[in-house]
C-alpha cells in the first residue's frame, strides 16, 4: 500500500493495480519526513503495519512501526525523541459525525485518519504485516 501526503490520497494495492483510493487527512504539518515528537507530521518512508486496535481513542486503529532504527539514530544525534504511537485510525471517539468536516483538514498529531466507515472497510481489507510506503 501507498500513501501520498502531497495529494492526501491512500491507496490499496493488488500487485500495482490500485484496488481501493482513501482519501486521508495528516497532522497539521505534513509535508516532510516526522523527525521528532510533537512536530505533527506523518513519517516518510517504508514501514510495516504491525498490530490492529480495537481500543483506540480514534474508534479503531491499526499501527505503523515508525520509529524504525533508523528514526531513532537520527533522533538520538539530534538530541530529541523520535516520537512514535502513528496510526492509520478512524475520528475521535463520538465525534464520527464530524468526519465530513474533520477529513478537509489536517488535524492529526501526525497518523492518518479516516472516516469510521472507512476504517470499517481497511480493517477487513488490510492485514497486519502489509507494508506500507509513505511519501510526499
Amino acid at each position: 500500500m501507498k500513501v501520498d501526503k502531497s495529494e492526501s490520497k491512500m491507496f490499496l494495492l493488488d500487485g500495482e493495480f490500485v484496488v481501493k483510493e482513501y482519501h486521508v487527512a495528516f497532522g497539521a504539518n505534513p509535508k516532510g519526513h516526522k523527525k521528532q515528537e510533537g512536530d505533527e507530521k506523518t513519517p516518510e518512508g517504508t514501514y510495516t503495519l504491525d498490530y490492529k486496535k480495537e481500543d483506540s481513542s480514534f474508534y479503531r486503529a491499526m499501527h505503523i512501526n515508525y520509529p524504525n532504527e533508523i528514526d531513532k539514530a537520527n533522533a538520538k544525534k539530534l538530541g530529541v525523541s523520535p516520537g512514535g504511537f502513528i496510526m492509520i485510525h478512524g475520528q475521535r471517539n463520538n465525534l464520527g459525525w464530524l468526519s465530513v468536516i474533520t477529513q478537509r483538514f489536517n488535524w492529526t498529531n501526525g497518523c492518518i485518519a479516516l472516516t469510521n466507515r472507512e476504517m470499517d472497510e481497511f480493517m477487513k481489507l488490510v492485514n497486519v504485516g502489509t507494508e506500507i510506503q509513505i511519501y510526499w
